[in-house]
């Protein structure tokens, strides 16, 4: 028997690892350093309804114990992954949990690429990552405004069935307070953290380095903020956590 075993939103993982979205593509490109499967789930690149060519100029910086990355969502949209991507994988025999990151530029984006992921039965969990900029509200993030946070996890838990974790970003006044909402509307689990919003600047040129200017900050120097956060979270709400940010071991 497995020891590592455990139960995950109904979902039975063989072990509590997965790995986070954007980092791990659809983890078909890691077939050469290990067997995918050796993971309880993988949570797959983001994905949104068309496919997104993401931000223009440099993606990524290096910093001091971690780095910087704007990648800005480049993903081939849903219908190509279900279509081809999904394929690959199941040729590749990747047969573990897959967690399915859903992103929106509008509240209507994200409760129709909900629709289209509910109908995927290879897809385990639906994360919803309200990271993204709303356009309906002058680019700020859904997650950073409480009531729309509200809002959009209730419409997305109104249209799946699938367990729903909502991502949520430590770029906000009160993490907490946005956590208790998600969870009154039908959030099951709380995915936490995002990256942290930070630049870094070329000294000769005197510019930022990256293309979009800021990016999200990773690395193992963001998991004392991420522990905060998990831990905070875990006092005030009941959900269960899936927690990230700065692991870089066991």
């Amino acid at each position: 028997m497995n020891r590592l075993q455990t139960k995950f939103l109904g979902v039975d993982f063989k072990n509590p690892i997965v790995t986070s979205s954007g980092c791990f593509g659809f983890g078909l490109e890691y077939r050469d350093y290990f067997d995918p499967n050796i993971l309880g789930g993988i949570g797959i690149k983001g994905l949104t309804l068309e496919a997104r060519d993401g931000n223009y100029g440099t993606r990524i910086a290096e910093t001091p114990a971690g780095m910087l990355n704007c990648v800005g969502l480049e993903n081939p949209g849903i219908e190509y992954f279900e279509s081809h991507i999904l394929p690959e994988m199941k040729a590749a025999g990747i047969t573990t949990n897959i967690i399915a990151n859903i992103n929106g530029k509008t509240v209507e984006e994200y409760v129709e690429i909900a629709k289209r992921a509910d109908k995927i039965k290879e897809i385990a969990i639906l994360e919803l990552n309200i990271s993204c900029p709303n356009v309906k509200d002058g680019g700020m993030a859904f997650g950073a405004n409480p009531e729309v946070a509200g809002k959009v996890t209730k419409l997305v838990r109104e249209v799946t069935t699938k367990p729903l974790i909502v991502k949520l970003s430590p770029n906000v006044t009160n993490v907490v307070e946005i956590a208790k909402i998600v969870e009154e509307n039908g959030a099951d689990a709380i995915a936490v953290i995002n990256t942290l919003l930070g630049m870094a600047i070329d000294i000769k040129k005197r510019k930022p380095v990256l293309g979009n200017v800021f990016g999200g900050f990773s690395g193992p120097a963001v998991k004392p903020v991420a522990l905060r956060i998990v831990y905070q979270i875990r006092k005030a709400t009941n959900l269960p956590i899936l927690g990230m940010g700065g692991v870089a071991s066991a």
